[in-house]
């Protein structure tokens, strides 16, 4: 069984940072492509920003230049600059692979606030 498990969440203000990991259990390698997305109170899950084995990375129109995904041999982070109160939502690790298909993790919330 396959478990992704994310850290790094909480209260920020608006105009600061904050870096969220993923840890996977197993190899993360096993996954060939891993992504973030977030989900605002009442609004539906959107893909944040996505990074393949190859490291090839794309983000979404809102985030680009300001948040970055990258991943080691160990984990996959997402570090968040310039944040602003639009960005609070529970963010989501996701992996998939042709092999193990899609999986989850549990949520981190994300809170920007002054």
């Amino acid at each position: 069984q396959v478990q992704l498990v994310e850290s790094g969440g909480g209260l920020v203000q608006p105009g600061g940072s904050l870096r969220l990991s993923c840890a996977a259990s197993g190899s993360i390698f096993r996954f060939n492509v891993m992504g973030w997305y977030r989900q605002a109170p009442g609004k539906e899950r959107e893909l944040v920003a996505v990074i393949g084995s190859g490291g090839s990375t794309d983000y979404s129109d809102s985030v680009k230049g300001r948040f970055t995904i990258s991943r080691d041999n160990a984990k996959m982070y997402l570090q968040m600059n310039s944040l602003k109160p639009e960005d609070t939502a529970v963010y989501y690790c996701m992996g998939t692979s042709p092999a193990l298909g899609a999986y989850w993790g549990q949520g981190t919330q994300v809170t920007v606030s002054s």
